[in-house]
């Protein structure tokens, strides 16, 4: 057999699977920063520093990151090692033995690594289920209303009134920059100081100005409305059996 092409698909399919594997990981690495503080991973999955004995690493996650370089090394090493070669089979040929077999190690360790990281387990004294990613979500939710989240909202219901998209922005954009100088969130500002922006704007508009307002509007598939996020999780966990 003259030519690696199985070899190659199931690199590119591992390579593939990896970036997938490694922008989670990099969420995760971000997430537990103490500028993001999104959540706490558990402590099997990180390890101390040498030097500062407050820092918790998410080394898997790191790990994991830098695995997804390794695989796509082997798909480049074998797409290189096939591409000057004639039509035969060649000794060239022999070395697609480590690319391909410690991908699929890497692959395999990843994938049951991944899971059990993303999963749970039952603690034995209290019976109760400890998830491996703590999420903080009042610290979420605090993230998702900084740097005037909901000015797009603002924009979206005064065209629903009947003001044309551009001059819609303008008026938001006002009012983001009144926003700024008094050191508050939209939501914060008056009615009256809103209404002078856009004699539009109702008592209605602090229904769209927080955060479930917001998500609840994306109501369509795909969208933030927390039915249609529980219908996605319904389809995924079908897709997965």
């Amino acid at each position: 057999m003259s030519d690696r092409d199985f070899a190659i698909e199931f690199l590119a399919a591992g390579a593939l699977i990896m970036t997938h594997f490694s922008r989670m990981a990099e969420e995760l690495v971000i997430w537990m920063t103490p500028r993001f503080g999104f959540i706490d991973l558990a402590d099997r999955f990180c390890t101390g520093s040498s030097i500062m004995p407050q820092k918790k690493n998410p080394d898997v996650p790191e790990l994991m990151r830098g695995k997804t370089g390794r695989m796509n090394g082997h798909l480049i090493a074998l797409l290189t090692l096939m591409k000057g070669q004639p039509l035969a089979y060649n000794k060239d040929n022999q070395e697609d033995k480590e690319p391909l077999f410690d991908a699929v190690d890497t692959l395999v360790d990843t994938l049951a690594i991944f899971a059990e990281m993303m999963g749970s387990h039952l603690d034995e004294q209290t019976g109760e289920r400890v998830f491996h990613v703590k999420v903080k979500a009042e610290r979420m939710r605090q993230a998702a209303v900084e740097g005037f989240a909901t000015a797009t909202d603002l924009a979206d219901y005064l065209v629903k009134k009947g003001l044309p998209f551009r001059e819609a922005h303008e008026a938001v954009a006002r009012a983001v920059r009144s926003a700024e100088q008094k050191g508050c969130d939209l939501a914060d500002l008056s009615l009256a100081e809103l209404q002078a922006f856009s004699p539009l704007v109702g008592a209605d508009i602090y229904d769209v100005l927080t955060l479930e307002g917001s998500l609840a509007a994306r109501d369509h598939l795909g969208g933030t409305a927390p039915n249609q996020v529980r219908a996605a999780v319904v389809r995924a966990r079908a897709r997965l059996g």
